[in-house]
């Protein structure tokens, strides 16, 4: 067991951190002395880990309260959203200082812009939110998924599919057209429905989640082509203005 100095001094928390987290509920100390002081054991040390590594993705502090208090809350997979989600981080740093750099060393600018674009690491930050339930959409979710049985989600997810092949069908036309655009109303309409409300802001950012790689890319674009992902994505951008 570890006193509230010793978890500051190892983890580089303040004090009154520490006594803050216990108060809103989000890390309470396994026991207290008779005096009162705090003690923390290992379980509250790898639960403060996790908390520090969602601030260092600049969760606010309800949202990680929420995630974590979520029973369904998967440590393992957690971490390995974090490492992708750190690792994009990583790589967004290293080519601003590569941009800063040459800069420096040509004293000259070279009106090349990529190195400020965050928009994966936006798309990926989207996805691991919404699978760690951090979202009013996922709450909304998981209201109507409560009445639905294992086989009637199932039924749901291949006509959610069935929608993605219509897409994959269409590939060859513009995503702007009228047809193409017509099965966007049809997604847009069928989650509504069945999932959460899908407003068109809602909607481009499905549309973006399900281009930006890892299992959305992957699961629709083997059901309904390679690339379908991606074609869903500009004709969801053309329908909202993305």
């Amino acid at each position: 067991m570890k006193t509230v100095h010793e978890v500051s001094g190892l983890a580089g928390v303040s004090i009154r951190t520490l006594q803050y987290y216990d108060r809103i509920g989000l890390l309470r100390p396994a026991e207290r002395t008779e005096s009162g002081y705090r003690l923390y054991d290992d379980t509250d040390l790898e639960k403060l880990q996790q908390i520090l590594l969602f601030r260092e993705l600049e969760f606010p502090l309800k949202a990680i309260k929420r995630i974590m208090d979520n029973p369904d809350f998967d440590r393992s997979r957690a971490l390995e959203q974090q490492i992708a989600l750190l690792t994009l981080k990583k790589e967004h740093l290293e080519n601003l200082i590569e941009l800063a750099r040459g800069i420096k060393e040509t004293g000259e600018n070279t009106m090349d812009f990529s190195a400020f674009d965050t928009q994966k690491i936006e798309e990926y930050a989207a996805q691991a939110k919404a699978s760690w339930g951090d979202t009013p959409e996922y709450g909304e979710y998981e209201q109507k998924a409560k009445g639905r049985s294992p086989e009637e989600e199932k039924d749901l997810a291949i006509r959610l599919m069935d929608i993605f092949r219509e897409f994959g069908e269409a590939k060859e036309k513009e995503p702007s057209s009228l047809e193409v655009q017509e099965l966007v109303r049809k997604l847009q309409d069928f989650i509504s429905r069945h999932y959460y409300t899908c407003s068109d802001e809602v909607l481009s950012g499905l549309g973006r989640m399900y281009a930006g790689g890892g299992e959305f890319t992957a699961n629709i674009d083997k059901a309904a082509g390679t690339g379908t992902a991606d074609f869903v994505n500009h004709a969801i951008q053309a329908r909202c203005g993305g």
